[in-house]
């Protein structure tokens, strides 16, 4: 049998950031139809390497050489990477919002007719021609605005397509995705083999990655710790234990604690929807959350989870609704009047509301507190650092200090931050929405810890997630949202994956 050809090699890539090495001699190949998932934990070098072959990061930034079907490539700019043959599909989709479908998908290579116009006609077949390669149906004259996050990815992947690579690289693209949308998803992907494209794949799901990946290369701390065939066949106990640089002892934590009174009900809730003028997100949703206990809202996509949790902090308007405290109506009309009454909100797109992006670790942390810390007019400082080194320390925060800005900083750290910042906070309930969203596995396993141990110190959480495994695994009851109601409440014995879904659907 005809061995497959190389179609990318990366050849001892080292790249540094201020003395901190970000890759060192990192060799890998890259094969003719084939998906290679590229994993690790957040900071592992992933992200730094994706940049170097997408041409954000030129040539003459690291050490280290790029072959493309044998020939040396030294990219400049993005342009001279897709020039190479290769498309990149960030986790952080970078469309016109305001622009079209068929824009967007032909954007920086709007044909021209003769006279100078452009080909409106060949814009809109080129874009129609690409999603139908994705099964989409998506009309292309629609803003990219009015979609969903899925239909945004597949305009991204369209928007690829219509370059014709010779290598795609997806980094998450699952994340926004349903679980429909995740197989459509797959199956795309085994179809671009057919069309000789080759594929690198980065996702934290390792399901997703041991059923995609033809091989699979771990990297940790910049380094290429090992790669995996899928003849040889994938153990999840030894690529977790690649990746964390550990032995992962368990995932989610044995649950043991009591579960005290009522402490807040919300009653009759609804919610208007954010696109939909007219009408409601939420119809009319009560339930009670009990002190020390992590109560998991269930729901599909667009069940109104994410509006609920925001309405009830007061960050988006409620059209009715009541929230008891401790038997005691409180009015929260607003996250400042939220965070007085002792509540929290870990918010779900970190990136967009969960933090400042231009501010350090320590600034971001204290963001809560800033009266306490305020001396007359100014902050004092020695109080800040003092306070944020507790929390950095004892959340096990990775980063080089207080001082570094936080966008240099990986997810979950990123994640540790913002629920740093709540910590602080005299709070009595925190609202956790897709907490783990984009998160290596070994630092998804510190944060399960983390909601433990607060559930333990009697701080109630409500918690959101897409992936039910993880809503299984640490949470002490159920609450399952659809068609803007409570369609179901489930005790932790009574909860499993199909009750849970059914009830979701309503089937």
């Amino acid at each position: 049998m005809k061995q497959a050809e190389k179609v990318l090699s990366v050849r001892d890539v080292t790249k540094r950031f201020l003395g901190t090495v970000a890759l060192k001699n990192v060799s890998i190949d890259l094969y003719e139809n084939e998906i290679l998932s590229v994993i690790g934990e957040n900071g592992a070098g992933k992200s730094t390497l994706m940049k170097i072959l997408s041409g954000i990061y030129p040539y003459s930034e690291y050490e280290g050489e790029i072959l493309i079907e044998g020939e040396r490539c030294k990219f400049q700019t993005p342009i001279d990477s897709e020039s190479a043959g290769i498309a990149m599909i960030y986790q952080e989709l970078n469309l016109e919002m305001d622009l079209t479908v068929a824009e967007n998908i032909l954007l920086g290579r709007l044909p021209l007719t003769k006279i100078g116009t452009i080909d409106w006609k060949t814009v809109r077949q080129t874009a129609s021609e690409a999603l139908h390669r994705l099964h989409a149906n998506i009309d292309i004259n629609v803003t990219v605005r009015s979609l969903s996050p899925s239909m945004q990815q597949l305009v991204c992947i369209a928007r690829a397509l219509v370059r014709k690579p010779k290598i795609l690289i997806l980094d998450e693209p699952t994340s926004v995705l349903t679980e429909t949308e995740t197989e459509n998803l797959m199956e795309i992907l085994n179809e671009f083999r057919k069309e000789k494209i080759s594929c690198i794949y980065i996702s934290h799901k390792l399901d997703e990655v041991f059923r995609i990946s033809d091989r699979i290369a771990v990297l940790r701390d910049g380094e290429l710790i090992s790669t995996y065939t899928r003849q040889e066949g994938y153990d999840s106990r030894l690529v977790i234990e690649d990746m964390i640089g550990r032995e992962l002892e368990v995932m989610y934590p044995k649950i043991d604690r009591v579960v005290g009174e009522t402490i807040l009900k919300v009653e009759h809730f609804k919610v208007p929807h954010p696109f939909a003028y007219g009408k409601n997100i939420i119809e009319d949703v009560s339930f009670e959350l009990r002190k020390g206990e992590v109560l998991g809202l269930v729901g599909l996509v667009g069940s109104g989870r994410s509006e609920l949790l925001n309405a009830i902090f007061g960050a988006i308007p409620k059209s009715s609704g009541k929230v008891f405290l401790n038997e005691v109506e409180v009015n929260i009309n607003s996250p400042q009047t939220a965070k007085k009454a002792g509540f929290g909100l870990v918010t779900e797109d970190r990136k967009r509301n969960g933090f400042i992006g231009t501010m350090s670790v320590s600034h971001n942390m204290t963001l809560t507190i800033l009266d306490f810390l305020r001396q007359f007019i100014f902050i004092n400082k020695r109080k800040e650092n003092h306070i944020a080194g507790e929390f950095f320390s004892k959340l096990r925060i990775k980063a080089p200090g207080l001082d570094t800005i936080i966008t240099n900083l990986s997810g979950g750290n990123q994640q540790k931050v913002i629920i740093a910042k709540w910590l602080m906070t005299n709070l009595n309930i925190i609202f956790l929405d897709e907490p783990t969203r984009g998160i290596d596995v070994g630092t998804k396993a510190d944060i399960y810890k983390l909601i433990h141990d607060l559930a333990s110190k009697g701080i109630s959480i409500i918690m959101v997630s897409s992936e039910l495994p993880e809503l299984l695994g640490v949470c002490d009851r159920f609450v399952v949202l659809g068609k803007g109601v409570v369609q179901a409440e489930f005790g932790r014995e009574d909860a499993t994956e199909i009750t849970l879904l059914r009830a979701a659907s309503n089937t």
